[in-house]
């Protein structure tokens, strides 16, 4: 007889992502993943090939979903300086509710990039490139609205911005209280200014 599925694979997706997210992928073990989604183990493999794939598939998840939107929320505002004002504050706070400290998955998986397939991996660079190439774009569109001065380069400013942007997820994991992240994200915004 033929395996049946008897679940929602987005709502086990979601769940494990959410382990993925909180442990990392070499902290989780399968027992972590069964206990969150709920399923056993055999149809845990049979669905998603076993953890590697289902890291992947949850990563995948993560950055369609938060990142990507975030990135769309922003390009919509159509004000480069309210956009960047928005995200910095937005990562503030994001840090000040998150009682896990959990960060950016994303983020988080690029820290031991080193440790993950080719499919995890480019995930990441995916993602960490074209949050850089908006922030680059958008100080271009700042600069033709004479909102941000033509002084400013964007190329480097946007990596800059990029660097700072994964220094606060990173400082929001450890002991990092709302005026050192703040201080950050003023000092982002000086570089537009």
């Amino acid at each position: 007889m033929p395996w049946e599925k008897s679940f929602d694979e987005a709502e086990v997706l979601d769940k494990a992502m959410h382990v993925f997210w909180e442990k990392g992928y070499a902290s989780t073990s399968i027992t972590d993943l069964t206990t969150a989604t709920g399923i056993q183990r055999g149809s845990l493999y049979n669905a998603f090939s076993g953890k590697q794939e289902l890291f992947v598939r949850s990563l995948l998840k993560y950055d369609t979903e938060q990142r990507r939107t975030l990135i769309q929320k922003l390009e919509r505002m159509d004000d480069p300086i309210k956009a960047f004002a928005f995200l910095f504050d937005a990562i503030v706070q994001q840090s000040l509710d998150d009682p896990k400290k959990k960060g950016c998955f994303l983020i988080n998986t690029s820290l031991t990039l080193g440790d993950h397939d080719a499919a995890a991996q480019k995930i990441v660079g995916t993602s960490l490139r074209e949050f850089t190439e908006f922030f680059e774009k958008q100080i271009k569109l700042g600069q033709q609205r004479k909102q941000i001065p033509k002084s400013v380069d964007p190329e480097p400013t946007a990596r800059t911005l990029f660097a700072l942007l994964v220094g606060m997820r990173v400082m929001a994991r450890g002991s990092f209280d709302k005026p050192a992240l703040q201080q950050v994200a003023d000092q982002a915004m000086r570089l537009v200014a």
